[in-house]
Parts: structure tokens; C-alpha cells; sequence
């Protein structure tokens, strides 16, 4: 008729429940690392971030500085088109 399920698990099931049990584990393992990593890579690119950021307003500063130590530009004569 119907067969009863015995209360012992096989070696089988047992083997295969330490599997994935332990496929679990270095899944969450695998998961923290993702994600710390993650975390370290936006750290970097906000440092390199504000570097770039200071280093362009640096070369602005300077650059602002030189044009104001130029002297005005002429102005251009104008010519007068000759009829044709």
C-alpha cells in the first residue's frame, strides 16, 4: 500500500542537508564581502572625488588670477565695407 517515511533520515538527506546548509553559509560569506567591498569602492571614489573637486577649483583660482593680471584686450578698429 502507501510506504511510511522512517523517522531516521538516509545518509543521503543528511549529506545532502550538510550541503546546503553549508552553501548557505558561504552564500551569506560571499554576500558581507560583496557588500563591504561595495562599500570600500564608494569611500575611494568620494575621496578621488574630492581631490578632483579641490585640484579643478585650485586651477580655477589660478586661472581667474591669471586673466585678472592680463591686460585688457584692444579694441578691434572696425573697418568700413566698400561698396561693390
Amino acid at each position: 500500500m502507501s510506504a511510511r517515511k522512517s523517522a531516521e533520515p538516509s545518509p543521503e538527506s543528511i549529506a545532502r542537508s550538510e550541503r546546503q546548509r553549508l552553501a548557505a553559509e558561504e552564500g551569506a560569506r560571499a554576500i558581507a564581502d560583496v557588500e563591504r567591498r561595495a562599500i570600500d569602492v564608494r569611500k575611494n571614489m568620494a575621496r578621488l572625488r574630492g581631490l578632483r573637486e579641490a585640484k579643478e577649483a585650485a586651477e580655477q583660482a589660478a586661472e581667474a588670477d591669471v586673466r585678472a593680471s592680463l591686460p585688457a584686450p584692444a579694441p578691434k578698429k572696425r573697418m568700413r565695407k566698400l561698396p561693390r
